[in-house]
């Protein structure tokens, strides 16, 4: 039963996790389109933040120790299709990493990437998320 619980909560973490990786890049794009210094792109940098520490913050948190938690509770160590989906996690964690760098950037005025740089940034959750419940479910290694 407990592995259940473990496994329930780990889902609806990396559901909550998912959403607040997709939404951030939009939500810079929507900053980088206010005009700098201006109350509208203030606002985006307060949304970002709040994003940031409500969401995803306690998310990715709570999704690795839950997720350790369950590859213990397995005892998957020596399977390869855990050591994949591990990778593409650790992957995702620097992409919102970078996500958290690129909000503070944005905060102070700069504006490195284009709205179209960040557009394609927005598929890297979901591209990874894709290959790690192929992973998880057909366990192919």
């Amino acid at each position: 039963m407990t592995y259940l619980w473990l496994k329930a909560g780990h889902i609806i973490f990396v559901i909550f996790w998912m959403a607040g990786l997709f939404m951030l890049p939009r939500l810079f794009v929507y900053h980088q389109e206010a005009p700098e210094g201006s109350e509208e792109a203030a606002k985006f940098a307060e949304r970002e933040q709040k994003l940031l520490k409500i969401i995803l913050l306690p998310s990715i948190i709570v999704v690795w120790v839950l997720g350790l938690a369950l590859a213990f509770t397995l005892e998957a160590w020596n399977q390869g299709w855990l050591h994949a989906k591990l990778l593409l996690v650790l992957i995702l964690s620097g992409y919102h990493g970078y996500m958290s760098a690129y909000a503070k950037k944005l905060a102070r005025g700069e504006r490195p990437l284009s709205g179209k740089q960040l557009r394609l940034l927005n598929e890297v959750p979901g591209i990874a998320v894709a290959l790690i419940v192929v992973l998880v479910i057909v366990k192919p290694f």
